[in-house]
């Protein structure tokens, strides 16, 4: 354990107090429906902002295009397609995640502790709820795909995305995301989080769902850091080929249940595919 840490677990306020008295002094608005739901939202927007750029400035700097995943999308920049699927976020949001926070913040009615978590803990809770929720996050994408009419109902609107991009990340049925959340908040609860774990737990499952769908390989990218990542080609293969690479974050439960794919850019099935899940 690093020193930051030992310190943390000595001296809290030293460390996350200072963050957690401030949240606790504003617990009403932080348990707020209407602030979760937006401050979700805005942290989706954040994360996309950087790949909106790649995709603005490559028709002006085509070297940005060689981190292009599938190297046929390599076409002028298409604002109207980021406006389109902002604008149907925005409408399930409205209709679907917020009424759906409401409800699970007052099934929950959490009391909130004193003392902020040592970092040692907080560290430990996330990895717990980014472990666990890709365990449920692979068994119900599985069943999705294998199950005819979840597929047509529930998750083939997120598969109109072919060659996937940052916003598409939430480009879902209001079921869909309804359902991700459910399986978030009920990972956290499992967990037993402490809130300031769980904040920040919600915020890197945002960020990573980005990074699956940004269409890009970078070479900072997190897989490139940590293989046991999946990162965007991975995901992307899926979405190519509809089926395969099933597990949102990390690749062992597709190593374990044999369903990994070959992660290339191509395409030759996809009209197949389609016809296949139509």
């Amino acid at each position: 354990m690093n020193s930051t840490c030992w310190l943390a677990d000595r001296y809290p306020e030293l460390a996350l107090q200072p963050l957690w008295d401030y949240m606790r002094e504003r617990q009403v608005l932080f348990q707020s429906p209407l602030v979760a739901a937006c401050f979700a939202f805005s942290a989706h927007l954040f994360f996309c902002t950087p790949y909106l750029l790649l995709d603005f400035l490559g028709d002006r700097w085509q070297w940005i295009y060689k981190y292009r995943i599938d190297v046929r999308t390599n076409e002028s920049f298409q604002l109207r397609r980021w406006l389109d699927c902002l604008r149907r976020i925005i409408l399930k949001y409205l209709s679907g995640i917020l009424p759906s926070v409401a409800l699970l913040q007052s099934l929950r009615g959490q009391s909130l502790p004193d003392e902020a978590p040592s970092c040692f803990l907080a560290l430990k809770e996330i990895v717990m709820c980014l472990l666990l929720f890709d365990t449920f996050f692979f068994g119900w994408h599985y069943f999705m795909h294998r199950v005819p009419w979840l597929f047509q109902q529930v998750h083939r609107a997120h598969h109109q995305n072919h060659n996937t991009f940052a916003l598409a990340a939430q480009d879902a049925s209001i079921a869909e995301l309804v359902s991700l959340q459910t399986l978030a908040q009920g990972t956290a609860a499992l967990v037993h989080c402490h809130p300031v774990s769980e904040v920040v737990f919600h915020l890197l499952n945002t960020y990573l769902a980005v990074d699956d769908h940004c269409g890009y390989d970078l070479p900072w990218a997190l897989h490139r850091l940590l293989p046991c990542f999946s990162g965007a080609r991975y995901h992307q293969t899926h979405h190519q080929k509809y089926k395969g690479n099933y597990a949102p974050y990390f690749r062992h439960w597709d190593w374990i249940f044999g369903t990994a794919l070959v992660e290339d850019s191509t395409r030759p099935q996809h009209e197949a595919d389609v016809h296949e899940h139509g």
